[in-house]
């Protein structure tokens, strides 16, 4: 018979809780009436957690790659199922109760995720700080920066096909897996569906593996460099803006607002603002383009506009233009300077043209330099296996 339904429990030291969770997800097979297995991907577990697990009747796939990610990518890899569900095998999550998860799954949801917020969190199940902060902070920054529609983004308890999962490409092998799943999931368009779970206390005298600060931490960061529209992008956009905006009317005239008198000081802090921001954007264009070339996000329309738009020719023209711009205002400088001798000068009306040559040469070396890396971000290589 084929295997509609494989389980996926990532185990590392498990022995106090695997039987329990192997047992629990049997029955709901048994009980379902559905043809599964179970499937323990062990990431070197050195208390006999193996044993355990093929004694109460499941199969383990020994993943050499350390990490919880790398735990359940292995495991899925071998999975037999047209569907799997994964959980963490500390006995917090119900795996009696997977029948929403089967019925979403069946109906041709992409991904089904757990709601322990809906299902319910016992006492002690979660710590104060993941359950009234970090999970709903993190939660709310996955929605805002990918418009996932999420609500519970750290549940263990997820389902999925495998052609889905197989379609996602996942390449992180650390907790940040599960902020990748679904950030793919979303961007690939795919189905997502949330369903109400329970969490229940760890049911192991041992403390867990999760790390909450660091943890929390590691999910924010990959949520942070997988939008570098949000990270880079509008932010420096937003410094140039403000920098050429209030830099322009600087080097035509000062600029008074009440008794305070602006000029040079702050027109060498409105080219600081263009540079830095002009770097922003740079490093949010580079960002983007090496992780579409290493797989981390699927190549979106907006990707193949860049790519069309942005090439090593066009990036080494812009970049001499704006050399050539920055040495014609050194030259008028040195021009200016040498008429009075090379004695003393107008310094507000020279700093004025020294800084847009400063400037201008700077960003014209940054063009050239970030066109030359990303055209080599860009080469087609066969791989090395």
């Amino acid at each position: 018979m084929s295997v509609e339904l494989t389980i996926v429990m990532p185990c590392l030291n498990e022995a106090e809780t695997l039987e329990i969770c192997i047992l629990k997800a049997q029955a709901f097979l048994d009980r379902a009436g559905i043809s599964g297995e179970i499937l323990i991907g062990d990431n070197g577990s050195t208390d006999g957690s193996q044993d355990i697990a093929r004694r109460c009747g499941a199969r383990v796939v020994d993943v050499g790659v350390k990490g919880y990610g790398a735990a359940i990518y292995g495991a899925v890899m071998e999975a037999r199922g047209r569907y799997c569900i994964m959980g963490d095998s500390d006995d917090s999550y119900d795996f009696c109760r997977l029948e929403l998860f089967v019925e979403k799954l069946r109906g041709g949801t992409d991904l089904v995720m757990g709601n322990r917020f809906l299902g319910g969190i016992a006492p002690e199940a979660m710590p104060w700080q993941n359950r009234y902060i970090g999970n709903p902070i993190l939660s709310g920054i996955g929605r805002l920066l990918f418009r996932c529609p999420v609500r519970d983004f750290h549940c263990g308890l997820r389902g999925f096909s495998r052609e889905a999962f197989l379609q996602m490409r996942l390449r992180t092998v650390g907790m940040e897996f599960a902020s990748e799943m679904i950030i793919k999931a979303t961007i690939l368009n795919m189905k997502i569906a949330e369903v109400p779970t329970t969490l229940a206390p760890d049911g192991r005298s041992r403390p867990p593996h999760l790390r909450p600060y660091r943890d929390g931490w590691r999910h924010l960061r990959f949520m942070l460099l997988f939008s570098p529209n949000w990270l880079l992008l509008y932010p420096g956009l937003m410094l140039m803006l403000a920098g050429v905006a209030l830099g322009v009317t600087l080097v035509v005239h000062p600029i008074r607002i009440g008794s305070v008198r602006l000029s040079i000081d702050t027109l060498i802090y409105c080219a600081s603002m263009i540079e830095m921001g002009f770097q922003s954007v740079l490093f949010a264009l580079l960002s983007r383009s090496y992780a579409a070339q290493e797989g981390l996000i699927p190549r979106s329309r907006q990707t193949a506009w860049v790519d069309r738009i942005v090439s090593l020719e066009r990036g080494l023209v812009l970049g001499i233009v704006l050399i050539v711009a920055g040495l014609l205002m050194l030259t008028h400088a040195l021009t200016a300077w040498s008429n009075t001798g090379f004695g003393n000068l107008d310094v507000e009306q020279v700093t004025r043209t020294v800084v847009g040559s400063s400037l201008c040469l700077c960003l014209g070396f940054e063009v050239i330099l970030s066109s030359l890396l990303l055209s080599t971000f860009r080469l087609s290589l066969r791989g090395t296996t």
